[in-house]
């Protein structure tokens, strides 16, 4: 029955729930029991919150047995990367300059989640600070893929991602500042949505200010759509929150396509995938075209590659915030990381603020772009998950530690939604993702679409070989 309950979804665990069938206490031991049973070769979690997850489990069982008001996430498992405030528990992102570091109260994500009765079973790990798109940081060590254990399972959500396709918890929460939901959601085979910026308001400011997004991860859509409907809405903590009513995401699922109109780019115009990833994202797409969505080619996007513009943003930020230990002890940190945060810094304030007005040009671009279209659709990655411990991909060894990724960073500059979605295996068995980019605010199409794909072409029945 636990094994049973492990892979349960979100969605269908719920129903259980409320249906007396399967107890919380139960649902949260089993995720427990599957932790416990994969986290040594995975190394997912840097802090279990054992605790916690069954205290509130219990309070849930209660709820149920005396027929109380459900919350929108009662009884369900949950876990909570590791940039993410909970109070009382450690929060390290990654870095041994935070490895004792308390988090003195619950950012407003957790906080909804305690709200709507999930149980969180702990931090998922973090390369330091997000910096990297694989799963390691000097502080935790390598994470490792499902899928396959000598492989990344990617970053900087490698831990939720690696978790979660395990059959740990049915979903997590994850941060995205250059695609860090998205990378390892390709990686793992899961559904991952970095949403529109801010739609889940972030308290403490991050580093990466106006680059950095909350997102859901997990192995299917309505439950990523469920999660991400429970933790929306506006806090006056975070100066850029959403306000208004938040939409229904679970119905948006149930859109239809036909009549939406999607571009395809197999590159954007600068990027050099694998042609099996080409290929299957491909086969992705005609099952979207299939239910009667409109699907142009477009080669060329965007003219030139903006990782530049991204980089003097994300690195600049994370840099403030260690100025300090870069000029005293830059030898604590992982090397690849300091060296990028310490090139940015050498920025004069002049170029610096060169890039910012680029953004602004660059994301009235896009939205003139998507005057045309419902959605953008691509590769999540240019090439599946790759050797564990390596911090960019073989392919590609001239790009930095994040410039390989190279279809994610320009939607964390526009802050419009993008979501990755399962679109086949390799032959080598690893998941290739299809990513799904909306207009701003525009999630619903992107649950639309996904769902669509989801059910031309299942995929959360097939599971790693751990």
């Amino acid at each position: 029955m636990a094994d049973e309950l492990a892979w349960m979804s979100a969605v269908e665990l719920k129903r259980c729930i409320t249906e007396k069938e399967v107890s919380p206490v139960e649902a949260t031991q089993a995720a427990l029991k599957r932790l416990h049973a994969v986290e040594d070769d995975l190394n997912a979690f840097v802090t279990l919150t054992e605790n916690v997850a069954l205290e509130a489990a219990r309070t849930a069982e209660a709820a149920v047995m005396k027929g109380e008001e459900f919350g929108g996430l009662h009884g369900l498992p949950v876990s909570v990367k590791d940039l993410i405030t909970m109070g009382g528990v450690k929060c390290t992102f990654g870095s041994r300059t935070m490895a004792d570091n308390i988090a003195a109260a619950d950012a407003p994500s957790v906080e909804r989640l305690r709200a709507a009765g999930a149980c969180i079973v702990g931090k998922t790990t973090t390369s330091e600070f997000g910096c990297k798109a694989v799963g390691d940081s000097p502080l935790t060590g390598i994470t490792r893929n499902p899928w396959n254990l000598a492989k990344t399972p990617g970053g900087s959500s490698g831990g939720a991602a690696a978790s979660i396709a395990a059959g740990v918890t049915p979903f997590g929460l994850g941060t995205d500042g250059g695609g860090s939901v998205r990378i390892p959601g390709s990686f793992a085979g899961l559904f991952a949505i970095k949403p529109q910026f801010a739609r889940i308001p972030a308290f403490p400011a991050s580093a990466t200010t106006t680059l950095a997004h909350i997102g859901p991860m997990s192995r299917t859509v309505r439950d990523a759509a469920l999660l991400l409907g429970a933790i929306s809405g506006f806090d006056a903590r975070d100066p850029f929150a959403v306000s208004g009513p938040v939409p229904d995401f679970l119905a948006a699922c149930d859109r239809p396509v036909k009549g939406m109109r999607a571009a395809w780019s197999p590159t954007l115009g600068y990027a050099n995938p694998d042609a099996e990833v080409v290929k299957l994202c491909e086969e992705a797409v005609k099952a979207l075209e299939a239910q009667g969505c409109e699907v142009e080619l477009i080669e060329t996007v965007m003219e030139n590659d903006p990782e530049d513009i991204w980089m003097a943003e994300f690195y600049a930020g994370v840099g403030g915030r260690l100025r300090d230990v870069l000029e005293s002890d830059p030898g604590i940190l992982d090397p690849a990381v300091a060296k990028a945060l310490q090139t940015a810094l050498q920025m004069p304030i002049a170029d610096y603020y060169t890039k910012v007005f680029e953004r602004y040009d660059f994301r009235e671009r896009m939205r003139v772009f998507f005057e045309d279209y419902d959605l953008l659709l691509s590769p999540t990655l240019p090439v599946p998950a790759f050797d564990a411990g390596l911090d960019t991909p073989p392919q590609d060894p001239h790009a930095d530690i994040v410039g390989w990724v190279r279809y994610n960073y320009p939607f964390n500059l526009t802050g419009t939604p993008a979501a990755t979605v399962p679109a086949g295996f390799t032959q080598d068995g690893l998941p290739v993702g299809l990513q799904i980019v909306g207009k701003a605010l525009r999630e619903e199409d992107v649950f639309a679409a996904s769902a669509a794909i989801e059910e031309a072409r299942p995929w959360a029945d097939r599971r790693p070989p751990l």
